[in-house]
């Protein structure tokens, strides 16, 4: 199944209120296990990549702080506190 069937089947299937939040618990079990993942795998200095929510542009910086749910990224031009699943290493 690929996301476009999946979305369909969420939006237009006949759910209770039960498996909805059910499913809801997976996403975000999910969501969190991405999360950590990525922590493990960033370290202070390392140089990582971020698409920006509020400008939608690519911001490319390094790690300055692991926290619990962000990871901070100084850009040169700005220091950004970023969710750690929106990271992806530059090699």
């Amino acid at each position: 199944m690929d996301v476009k069937q999946i979305n369909s089947a969420i939006m237009f299937g006949n759910w209770s209120n039960t498996e909805l939040s059910s499913m809801i618990d997976a996403i975000k079990w999910n969501r969190n296990q991405l999360m950590k993942q990525v922590k493990r795998s960033i370290a202070l200095g390392d140089n990582v990549n971020f698409t920006s929510t509020k400008t939608g542009m690519n911001k490319t910086g390094a790690v300055t702080k692991i926290a619990q749910k962000y990871v901070t990224v100084d850009t040169g031009a700005g220091v950004w506190r970023v969710p750690a699943s929106m990271l992806r290493i530059v090699e």
